[in-house]
């Protein structure tokens, strides 16, 4: 299994709860409606955790990850080969930083730790 990790940061001039809807109300399903899906074994979104209103903290420097599943490299470059995949690069730069993104493809994991 092969896993693309990516960092995801808003556009600026967006909030993190219009990247959130964004995200989630309108690229997900973009994702999971196309054709490039069918190389896609599992799509995960995963909000930052965001400091409590009023909080001391700085704003996290990512919006959130998503993490991708692949039966292997060659189905990750499969899907990026779709008639569709024009269409969810659009989407990014509607609420995305294209120029901030970072993303990295990784084999099986070395566990360290795997508590039930």
């Amino acid at each position: 299994m092969i896993r693309l990790i990516t960092l995801l940061k808003r556009k600026p001039g967006t909030t993190h709860d219009e990247f959130l809807r964004h995200w989630f109300d309108v690229h997900g399903p973009l994702i999971a409606n196309s054709s490039a899906a069918n190389y896609v074994a599992r799509y995960e979104q995963h909000p930052t955790a965001w400091p409590p209103a009023g909080s001391l903290v700085d704003e996290p420097e990512w919006d959130g990850v998503t993490i991708q599943e692949f039966e292997s490299v060659e189905s990750f470059w499969a899907h990026t080969a779709e008639a569709d995949f024009p269409a969810m690069q659009e989407d990014i730069e509607r609420f995305l930083d294209p120029n901030a993104l970072q993303w990295t493809l990784t084999e099986e994991p070395n566990i360290v730790v795997d508590r039930p």
